[in-house]
Parts: structure tokens; C-alpha cells; sequence
């Protein structure tokens, strides 16, 4: 008897589950973000994240969990904004986060935001030069692609 309600509970459990697909990344953004990795020596990875936390596409090393790291970005997106506002009353553009173990720069780029992780001897201005056009492409990429007919937005 137990054996028949745990095969019932399996199944039950399969037919209950709503399968959920995950959109393909952007080529173009995706290119974007290898493009600055060659770019910027020790630099480790970037991320493009919607202003809600989803995962655009990301350039990571396999040790990071990129859903959760667009999670994050998002937060601080949303905590970042929330203080210039209240600081200056102007938009955001950008936040540094130095650690013992290296950077993490949040760029806004329009509806999502551009995070890219470099070691500590990473030089910044370099990653500024580098970075603050690629966010400006991303945005504007995202942008074109959420005004296409039949485009339902951030899932491209």
C-alpha cells in the first residue's frame, strides 16, 4: 500500500509542476559582455539582470550561481536608485562595491542593469572606460528589441 501512494504522490507531483522555460539568452548582449571580459584584463565575469532580478544573460565562471548574483544586482540597483534619489534627487548610473576579494560595479542600462565582477589589482578607471559604453549598448539593444512587434520584452 505504501509503496502504490508513493508512485501516486510521484506522479500526482509530475502532472501538478508547471514546466517553466527559460528564454534564450541575447547573442548580441551575451557577445557584449565576452567582448569586455577580453577587454579588461582580471576582469572575472558580467552579468545583464532586469531591474526585477531576472537573468538577461550572463559571462560567468562556473563557482558563481548567475540567477542568484542577478538577484542581488537588483537589490542593490533598487537600493542604489533609492539613495541618489533621496541623496540628490537625480538618477543612478553606477555603483562600486570594493571587497577584499575583488570589485563588483553595478552600471544602470536602462530597464536592466550591467554587474560586472574584476579581481582587487583590476585597474578601475579601465574598467569604467571599458564598461560605462557597453551598459549604454545594452540599454539601448534592450530597448529596440522590447519595441519590436511581437516582442514581449525582457525575454529576448
Amino acid at each position: 500500500m505504501t509503496a502504490r501512494k508513493n508512485l501516486l504522490g510521484e506522479l500526482m507531483g509530475r502532472l501538478t509542476k508547471v514546466p517553466m522555460s527559460v528564454p534564450e539568452p541575447n547573442a548580441v548582449v551575451t557577445a557584449e559582455l565576452r567582448a569586455l571580459r577580453e577587454r579588461v584584463p582580471r576582469l572575472i565575469g558580467a552579468l545583464v539582470a532586469s531591474s526585477d532580478g531576472l537573468l538577461v544573460t550572463h559571462d560567468l565562471p562556473a563557482q558563481i550561481e548567475p540567477t542568484g548574483m542577478a538577484a542581488l544586482a537588483a537589490a542593490q540597483l533598487s537600493l542604489s536608485h533609492r539613495l541618489a534619489e533621496t541623496a540628490h534627487g537625480g538618477g543612478f548610473h553606477e555603483v562600486v562595491v570594493d571587497g577584499s576579494g575583488g570589485h563588483v560595479v553595478i552600471y544602470a542600462a536602462g530597464w536592466a542593469s550591467l554587474t560586472v565582477l574584476a579581481a582587487p589589482e583590476v585597474n578601475i578607471g579601465r574598467l569604467h572606460l571599458e564598461s560605462r559604453p557597453v551598459a549604454r549598448r545594452i540599454a539601448e539593444h534592450l530597448s529596440a528589441v522590447a519595441r519590436e512587434p511581437g516582442s514581449n520584452g525582457r525575454n529576448q
